[in-house]
């Protein structure tokens, strides 16, 4: 199988980076029914090919510019076939101790190699850490369930408090403290042998009252992770300007959601702030926003899945600045930091804090050490986990932080190489400047012939691209996504846009 990949990347560039499969291939190579007996493996490989490779879109190949890059490596291969290897589930420290300690060192290296302060340490003596999530979408999830577990409890004692002030001030003489504490609001009958549990941080008739705040340019994942969380959600509009001349929420918008939210009877709880968006790589202003947070007693998240890779290079540490505000921060190294798929380190300002909100101890999960060891299912959806920090390991000693800082530094040169291109040609305008190996781009006319292009362009089959659209503007994306990808296939992809471009004009003139 090793062979087999290594032949796989050799013949990368002789292949298409978009198939031209259609939905419902699988069913004319693959038997509706599993083999009662066993096959061959020569039997096995000879159909990889035609199942597998002939209907995937190929990520890594010199031609893909979609989304935004995966990453992939020699070293992070071995550390995948290592922890596929021992097969063992980390859901504690007894369960695999070596898994967890190397974890904790290991995402250490992740966070001093960006820059990030000391208070998020797993070394450091205050109560901040870190762990490693599947994906951002998970870590995103984590922050919004942890500062809704804090939203909760602040509620719940600020309520207590403010109870036994009217209780006390209301009562006759006769009563002490000491016999109003005993009372209680409400008494509720409960079957004692089956009674209906209410987990005290999580109460749904508290959950009710909280709002949730974004950029309208944060990842679809933020929207799912606060539906799944049950709270409200406000969107603040962004606008161009600031440094990048990019798209960013105003902190003062957020204030005035924030006045306006509280004079509601709603509780504001959590920002999820994104540095490196997905339409435009937009960057929001940590600090204004994180005193904000802070003031307002919220939880600020920073969601920097690809950009926070460049704050590897000292030149973009500016993406990260007031990341000390936050109460969580999460990125992928799994996107431009050689590390593949997955792999999404989490930092918590207080991971104490966040483990309480998670904790269900079973008796099959305690183990003696669980006061001073790291138990990391506290701070994850699931129970299991593998051991990817073998992989952060194996790639920062194999490959050391200064190649890595060369990839990242290459793909914002073909970017702005790609840029450059873009800005001389008459048909074509930047939506924004070009940012860390994301260009944005788009024909001087409308929505309707730039989506036609996207679609021509894909349906050629020799570059893949993918679209994006803000405030009702469509426009073009092209990512650096390949190490493979050269100066020659930028000047290839303008060339492949340009043919489809005139193949769109020339259909747009003839119907009219």
């Amino acid at each position: 199988m090793i062979d087999f990949v290594a032949k796989y990347w050799e013949t990368l560039p002789d292949r298409q980076a978009l198939s031209d499969c259609k939905p419902g291939f699988i069913w004319d190579l693959v038997p509706k029914e599993p083999p009662k007996s066993p096959e061959s493996w020569d039997k096995i490989f000879a159909d990889i090919e035609k199942v597998v490779l002939e209907n995937n879109t190929h990520w890594h190949h010199p031609h893909f510019f979609a989304y935004f890059a995966t990453a992939c490596s020699y070293p992070s291969i071995m550390g995948d076939i290592l922890s596929g290897g021992i097969a063992s589930i980390g859901f504690s420290w007894k369960s695999s101790p070596s898994m967890t300690e190397l974890e904790m060192a290991c995402v250490d290296w992740v966070a001093q190699s960006i820059g990030l302060p000391n208070l998020f340490l797993n070394s450091d003596e205050g109560p901040g850490g870190g762990m490693i999530q599947s994906t951002a979408s998970d870590a995103t999830y984590v922050a919004i369930l942890s500062a809704r577990a804090r939203a909760v409890a602040n509620y719940k004692a600020s309520s207590k408090v403010a109870w036994l002030y009217s209780t006390v001030s209301k009562a006759l003489p006769k009563f002490s403290l000491k016999e109003v504490l005993k009372t209680k609001p409400t008494e509720y009958a409960v079957d004692e042998e089956d009674p209906i549990i209410t987990f005290e941080n999580h109460d749904a008739s508290v959950i009710a009252k909280l709002v949730a705040y974004c950029s309208d340019q944060v990842h679809s994942s933020v929207d799912k992770g606060i539906m799944l969380a049950g709270v409200k959600m406000r969107k603040l509009k962004s606008v161009v300007g600031g440094p990048l001349n990019n798209y960013f929420v105003e902190p003062a918008r957020l204030e005035a959601a924030i006045k306006e939210d509280r004079s509601r009877g709603f509780i504001p709880f959590i920002y999820v702030a994104t540095v490196g968006t997905t339409n435009t790589c937009g960057v929001e202003m940590l600090r204004p926003i994180g005193e904000i947070c802070n003031r307002e007693n919220m939880w600020l998240h920073v969601d920097s899945a690809y950009a926070g890779s460049f704050a590897l290079c000292p030149e973009y540490r500016y993406l990260i600045d007031g990341v000390e505000l936050a109460d969580s921060f999460n990125f992928n190294p799994h996107k431009a930091m050689q590390i593949n798929f997955d792999c999404s380190p989490m930092w918590f300002k207080d991971i104490k804090e966040a483990t309480c909100y998670f904790n269900v101890d079973a008796e099959y999960l305690k183990h003696e050490h669980q006061a001073v060891a790291a138990d990391y299912r506290h701070l994850q959806i699931a129970l299991g986990r593998r051991f990817r920090s073998l992989k952060i390991w194996f790639v920062f000693r194999a490959l050391g932080i200064e190649y890595i800082q060369g990839t990242l530094r290459e793909r914002v040169k073909l970017g702005d190489e790609f840029a450059e291109l873009i800005e001389k040609d008459d048909d074509f305008e930047l939506f924004v400047p070009a940012h860390v190996g994301l260009v944005c781009f788009r024909h001087k006319s409308d929505n309707e012939t730039n989506d036609k292009l996207v679609a021509v362009i894909n349906n050629d089959h020799r570059i893949h691209i993918v679209p994006g659209k803000v405030h009702g503007t469509l426009f073009l994306r092209l990512a650096i996504c390949s190490l493979s990808t050269t100066s020659k296939d930028i000047h290839y992809a303008y060339k492949v846009i340009k043919e489809c471009l005139s193949k769109v004009l020339q259909a747009k003139n003839n119907v009219v």
